[in-house]
C-alpha cells in the first residue's frame, strides 16, 4: 500500500499512509526511500509526491524490542523527506494539516503516549507551519532542545530546577526542515546546550543538532553540548529494564546540573 500511495500522489492525490508501529516501516523502505523521497529530484521537479506517512513511535508501554523503536534518524538521513514530531495536541492537529498540504513527502511521527492525553485546541482554520520551532519555556542558563515526547521530560526537569537553574526548553516540532535559527538564538543567550530524545543517543538526531550548533555557533558555547537519549540496546520487555534504558526527567536534570556546574 505504500507504493500504491506513491503512485496515487504522482497522479494528483494526497494520500495518507499509516503504519500501526514505526517499527514496521522496514517492510516498505523501497517505496519510501527509493520512490517517494527520490521522484521529485529524479524528475527535475516535474513530478511531486505529496504523501503523508503517519508512524506511531515511542516506548514506556512495555511492548518490547519490536514495537518501541524511535527510528526518525533513518529518514532524516534520506534527502527528500520532511519529518515532523508533534508533542502537543495543538501541534498534532496543526502539523498534520500542514503535512497533508505540503507537496513533499512528509513523515509524521506521533508518540503513542500522546494518545492518552487531552488538551484544548482552537476551533476554525489554522495550521502549525513546518520548519518553525517553539520556545516552550523561556530560560537564561541552559537550552534544552526536546524532541517529541521528551518535551514533557524537559519541562518537568525545568520545573524541578526552578530557583537554581533557569532552563529554556525548545520544541523543534519539525526535524526536517530544522529551525536552527531559534536554537542558535537560544544558545547565544544561555551558552549551554542539551538535546534530549527517546531515540538512542548514539547516531541519533541529537548528535546532528549538536554538530550544526558547533559548526555555526561554536563561540556561543561555554561548555560541551550533550545529548540525552536511550541506551544503545534492543528495548527490554521488563518494566524496570525499559525504564532504565530511557531518558527521564531525573536523568535529564542530572545532566543539566553536570553541565552548569562545570
Amino acid at each position: 500500500f505504500t507504493g500504491l500511495a506513491a503512485g496515487a500522489a504522482m497522479a494528483g492525490l494526497r494520500p495518507v499512509v499509516e503504519f500501526m508501529y514505526f517499527d514496521f516501516v522496514g517492510v516498505a523502505m523501497d517505496p519510501l526511500v527509493n520512490q517517494m523521497a527520490k521522484i521529485a529530484g529524479m524528475s527535475g521537479g516535474q513530478l511531486q509526491v505529496p504523501v503523508t506517512v503517519r508512524a506511531q513511535t515511542g516506548a514506556r508501554t512495555r511492548e518490547a524490542a519490536q514495537h518501541s523503536q524511535s527510528l526518525e534518524a533513518w529518514f532524516l538521513h534520506t534527502p527528500g523527506f520532511k519529518v515532523v514530531m508533534p508533542a502537543t495536541s495543538y501541534d498534532a492537529k496543526g502539523l498534520l494539516k500542514s503535512a497533508i498540504r505540503d507537496d513533499c513527502p512528509v513523515l509524521y511521527i506521533e508518540n503513542r503516549q500522546l494518545y492518552y492525553e487531552t488538551e484544548s485546541v482552537p476551533d476554525g482554520e489554522w495550521t502549525t507551519p513546518l520548519g518553525v520551532a517553539e520556545v516552550a519555556r523561556e530560560g537564561r542558563d541552559i537550552t534544552v532542545v526536546a524532541i517529541g515526547y521528551a518535551r514533557k521530560l524537559a519541562l518537568s526537569a525545568a520545573q524541578a530546577l526552578e530557583g537554581t537553574v533557569s532552563v529554556e526548553v525548545i520544541d523543534p516540532r519539525s526535524l526536517a526542515p530544522l529551525d536552527l535559527e531559534t536554537i542558535l538564538n537560544s544558545v547565544s543567550k544561555t551558552g549551554h546546550l542539551v538535546v534530549v530524545h527517546d531515540a538512542p543517543a548514539s547516531c541519533g538526531f541529537g548528535a546532528e543538532i549538536v554538530r550544526r550548533v558547533v559548526a555555526q555557533g561554536f563561540d556561543l558555547l561555554d561548555a560541551e553540548p550533550l545529548v540525552v537519549g536511550s541506551a544503545h540496546v534492543p528495548m527490554p520487555f521488563s518494566p524496570p529494564l525499559e525504564d532504565a534504558c530511557l531518558p527521564s526527567a531525573a536523568s535529564l536534570t542530572a545532566v543539566i546540573r553536570k553541565i552548569i556546574n562545570r
